[in-house]
């Protein structure tokens, strides 16, 4: 059975893959409208402290009267999905209050099934979403073009700016003015980053620290590292395996690795020292001595990682926001004992966290990556979470029995095994 039994034409995969963690979520395509999460009572204070109140005013400007004038709708959300402005001509907004396209409403596509802002937030990136796309049916009247807005500081996710107008407006240049007002309201936000900076700085001299290195080896052979100076200035390496492992490993240790501790870490077999005192003086040589120190080895600046913040979502208990931030397996290739040891802890109690959810959306998303296909343990824990009427349940079923043939009823799947 078709996730969508009334969508019969080809569609595209990012739009596949949403209307199953809608599905997965428990929206259903008969639902009119999307939940208000923000009230008018909280609405006001909420919208006036978050960053981008400073730039709506360029936004409405920019974009916002455009869309008025071709009877479309501007709208700009949080990094939840929640619709902080809507703006567009009375008539065309009250069409929306239709569907629920209001202020304070939420539009993540967990909630209100596949659409552009909810896409957009979910993917990091650029999205368009025409008619019959939409899951609920309801909504495939309209067709919108979004963009995500990130914070020109850390790239940290603000918002999305949304265009939602009839089917015959979404056209390549309606993508194109929505990402120019985008990277014009990110262009405001450095402005006024940097008259505050000047402004905290008047009458001192610029001083040494805040040295800051943000590494990302999650899904990635090699890693990509980040460093801000502190003053201004940022670079971006990618590193070899090698080095990415040290640094890897490095990261996890704060306190610092003596050469002995690093080469057991580093190394499947004995290694002479000299070896390892090579490979770490190409690093300083590459590094500087600034951010590498020996005796211990350590980092010395304000170490970030996107393996780091995973745990960190899973310690706050954001499961969610642990999944979607862990784009695979940390340096897959890597053999490294130190590097093998971080990456089967990281992937299993990422699982662990997924199963004890008993949130079949995340037991989705889990299962449709290329780590979790064979999890039998996790499919059966899917078809157990979803609903007895979820259109989800033949695709559940059909992947267990798929299993069951492939492994042998009882057999624990190679997936599983690489986790624990």
């Amino acid at each position: 059975m078709a996730v969508r039994p009334h969508r019969d034409a080809g569609v595209r995969a990012q739009v596949a893959d949403s209307w199953v963690r809608s599905a997965a979520a428990g929206v259903h395509a008969d639902t009119v409208d999307a939940p208000i999460t923000l009230p008018a009572d909280a609405l006001h204070d909420h919208r006036e402290a978050h960053p981008l109140a400073s730039v709506f005013p360029v936004l409405d400007d920019v974009l916002g009267q455009a869309a008025r004038d071709c009877d479309a709708i501007m709208a700009v959300s949080d990094a939840a999905g929640q619709l902080l402005w809507v703006c567009g001509t009375p008539s065309v907004l009250r069409r929306a209050e239709a569907i629920g396209f209001v202020e304070g409403s939420n539009w993540d596509e967990r909630v209100a099934g596949t659409n552009a802002p909810g896409m957009a937030l979910r993917l990091d990136a650029p999205v368009n979403i025409i008619g019959a796309e939409h899951f609920r049916r309801s909504v495939q009247r309209w067709s919108c073009a979004a963009t995500p807005i990130h914070d020109p500081s850390d790239q940290s996710l603000l918002g999305v700016l949304d265009i939602t107008c009839a089917d015959a407006l979404v056209v390549p240049q309606t993508m194109a003015m929505v990402r120019a007002a985008a990277r014009m309201a990110e262009a405001e936000l450095a402005r006024e980053l940097l008259v505050r900076s000047r402004a905290g700085a008047a009458g001192t001299e610029p001083r040494r620290g805040g040295l800051g290195a943000t590494l990302e080896g999650l899904g990635r052979d090699e890693a990509l590292l980040r460093i801000d100076d502190g003053r201004g200035r940022r670079t971006t390496l990618r590193l070899s395996r090698r080095h990415s492992e040290i640094l890897l490993l490095l990261a996890a240790a704060p306190r610092g690795l003596s050469g002995d501790e690093l080469a057991v870490l580093l190394y499947e077999e004995d290694i002479s020292p000299s070896t390892l005192r090579v490979e770490l003086g190409r690093l300083r040589a590459l590094l500087g001595d600034d951010l590498l120190a020996s005796r211990p080895y350590r980092l010395v600046a304000d170490v970030s990682a996107d393996w780091l913040a995973v745990e960190s979502h899973l310690a706050a208990g954001s499961v969610g926001l642990a999944l979607r931030a862990y784009r695979g397996p940390l340096l897959p290739r890597s053999a490294a004992p130190g590097i093998a040891r971080l990456r089967d802890a990281l992937a299993a109690s990422l699982r662990r966290a997924v199963l004890a959810s008993r949130e079949a959306d995340l037991m989705s998303t889990w299962t449709r990556s290329s780590w979790g296909a064979d999890d039998y343990e996790m499919w059966q824990a899917q078809l157990g979470a979803l609903g007895a009427r979820s259109p989800l349940r033949p695709l559940v079923t059909a992947q267990l029995a798929r299993l069951d043939s492939e492994l042998g009823t009882g057999t624990q799947p190679s997936g599983i095994r690489a986790v624990l």
